[in-house]
């Protein structure tokens, strides 16, 4: 069974979004929603998740699920926002309590339960969900972050940050909790889905000689001929090439306010006692 996926690009984060319909019920689910945040400024916005509701209204569908593949580092979730909005429950896989038990440390947050309860619905890996009548499974890929999930809906798996285009790679894994190996092995479960099963991803940064951004693949394309993973490589290779290259990233600019809204579900902090509300920025850690 397959559904209908439609992809939305934020530009500014180089992230995807999609609705994923099932056809037979115009049931949907929401992955990866965007909030729109100016770094310089502190503003946040919707134009990015008001395009989301806009083609939700337009197809007439219902929102069941919002899915997070992971806690975001590089752009603000508008689950929460989209939750109030549209309906559906907000979902994020069970690991979620490592991330925020690491980052609420972090940030010196005492107000952030690290429970997962700021979530509709924490998945565990090879839970089976519904999206409408098309079949749907849990899959916990970690290794760019502890909580990674990618989400099998009918024959579209949706892999978070666990892997890019074929010509750009895989995900870093030098977050608090990441893990090379622990990358590789998850991928290589991911290789056992069947070759025609379509790839979501993400985000897309395009790589060199690429003219147009791009978002799906397909498992037999990243076997074939992923840069840093294809069907060959040792794990060894892998986590030599990995470590190397994570070795000479720098920080993803958003990644302070990111990880603070997105271990809330997506909900910014309380306003304090002058109305206003406040990111922490933490010196000298990073």
């Amino acid at each position: 069974m397959q559904p209908v996926v439609t992809a939305f690009f934020d530009p500014d984060t180089f992230t995807y979004s999609y609705v994923v319909a099932d056809p037979s019920s115009n049931r949907c689910a929401l992955v990866d929603p965007v909030l729109d945040y100016d770094a310089a400024s502190g503003r946040t916005g919707h134009s990015s998740a008001e395009k989301l509701v806009a083609f939700v209204h337009a197809q007439q569908l219902e929102v069941e699920w919002l899915l997070e593949t992971h806690v975001h580092a590089d752009h603000l979730s508008a689950a929460a926002w989209l939750r109030k909005h549209l309906g559906g429950r907000l979902a994020i896989g069970a690991h979620i309590t490592q991330v925020q038990d690491t980052f609420t440390k972090l940030f010196n947050l005492d107000d952030v339960a690290t429970d997962g309860r700021q979530f509709d619905h924490l998945l565990q890996d090879g839970e089976p969900f519904k999206v409408g009548n098309l079949s749907a499974q849990a899959l916990h890929t970690p290794g760019h972050t502890p909580a990674c999930m990618t989400y099998l809906i009918g024959d579209a798996a949706f892999v978070g940050d666990t892997l890019f285009m074929p010509d750009y790679g895989t995900a870093r894994c030098d977050f608090p909790g990441g893990d090379g190996r622990v990358l590789y092995r998850s991928i290589q479960r991911l290789f056992t889905l069947p070759d025609s099963t379509r790839v979501f991803l993400c985000h897309d940064y395009k790589a060199p000689g690429r003219d147009e951004f791009c978002c799906e693949t397909s498992i037999g394309a990243q076997k074939a001929a992923n840069i840093h993973v294809h069907t060959g490589i040792s794990e060894d290779e892998f986590v030599a090439m990995r470590s190397a290259r994570d070795a000479t990233l720098g920080m993803p600019k958003l990644i302070l306010p990111s990880v603070q809204v997105n271990i809330r579900a997506g909900d910014l902090p309380a306003p304090e006692d002058n109305g206003s509300r406040y990111l922490k920025i933490p010196l000298d850690v990073f």
